[in-house]
């Protein structure tokens, strides 16, 4: 008896731990974009599923925002097909966006959508096309002063939360390719995850949007120091995206996006570490940056 009094007890003093997150956070929406590492390792993609279930039945919303940049280069590498990218975008043709569209909504969207249901039927794939989920417009980013035909590459105009509300209320889990419909010229657009995420988490009204990376979070001064900032207001993000790595500015971003639109916390977090969305939440030590509205207390 005594033995088992003494293993039992330490897994009831997390559970406890968790519980003020448990009441804060039940009933709330949160925006996971998934990328990096977590997406082609496969304990990380399993142990990311087990956390976004853990997620649901802990009370919370999980609402899944992917994109698919290394399965996208490889199957355009299998068509003969040149990735090419222009101010950090991939220059998306409409031979490309064909091979995008397919990698993300037949690929890597079912993969994840099968991760999450072995754990009972939860997870519904969607991309940004149905219901009018996501609407863009043709983006041309500028570059040495002129704007760039990037081909399909879209900047977002529009989102429509419908169809994830409905999915939500009926306690799915709606898992989103970055793909959105086109607000002018009947075509399908490219968009960012990290942007697509961001977006949505606004639109939906989230209280935490969370985007996975391959680092630990945003670094004071790299590469001179590797000290993770673990907390800064919007303001101070800002100052800080001129000299950010161009893989980190959508991502930053987006964070910043997001709590400036409403939604209450942004966080960047390690996706190489195991159940990193379960430390973040419930936890006292969250492993990565987060982000809150101006107002909301210094580092």
């Amino acid at each position: 008896m005594s033995t088992r009094k003494h293993t039992a007890l330490p897994k009831a003093q997390i559970l406890i731990e968790a519980l003020p997150w448990l009441t804060r956070h039940h009933g709330k929406t949160v925006v996971i974009k998934f990328g990096g590492n977590a997406m082609v390792d496969e304990a990380l993609k399993a142990a990311f599923a087990q956390d976004v279930v853990f997620l649901r039945h802990a009370g919370l919303k999980p609402v899944v925002v992917h994109g698919g940049g290394p399965q996208i280069s490889a199957q355009l590498d299998k068509h003969g097909l040149v990735s090419e990218f222009k101010a950090g975008l991939r220059v998306t043709t409409p031979e490309a966006m064909d091979v995008v569209r397919m990698v993300l909504a037949g690929q890597v969207q079912r993969e994840l959508v099968g991760l999450l249901n072995q754990h009972g039927p939860l997870a519904v794939g969607m991309t940004g096309e149905d219901a009018h989920t996501i609407t863009a417009t043709q983006h041309r980013p500028e570059i040495d002063g002129e704007l760039v035909d990037i081909g399909r590459v879209g900047e977002i105009t529009a989102i429509d939360t419908g169809a994830i509300e409905a999915l939500l209320a009926d306690g799915r889990i709606p898992v989103i390719s970055s793909i959105a419909r086109s607000q002018d010229d009947g075509h399908v657009y490219n968009v960012n995850a990290d942007t697509a995420a961001a977006a949505l988490a606004a639109a939906l009204g989230a209280e935490t949007l969370m985007v996975l990376t391959d680092v630990e979070g945003l670094y004071e001064d790299w590469p001179h120091s590797d000290e993770v900032i673990s907390r800064l207001t919007a303001s101070q993000l800002e100052k800080l995206l001129p000299d950010l790595s161009s893989g980190m500015v959508p991502k930053m971003e987006g964070c910043l996006f997001a709590v400036r639109n409403g939604v209450t916390t942004a966080r960047v977090i390690d996706g190489r570490v195991q159940h990193s969305i379960l430390l973040e939440i419930f936890t006292d030590e969250g492993i990565g940056t987060m982000v809150v509205p101006d107002g909301q207390g210094e580092s």
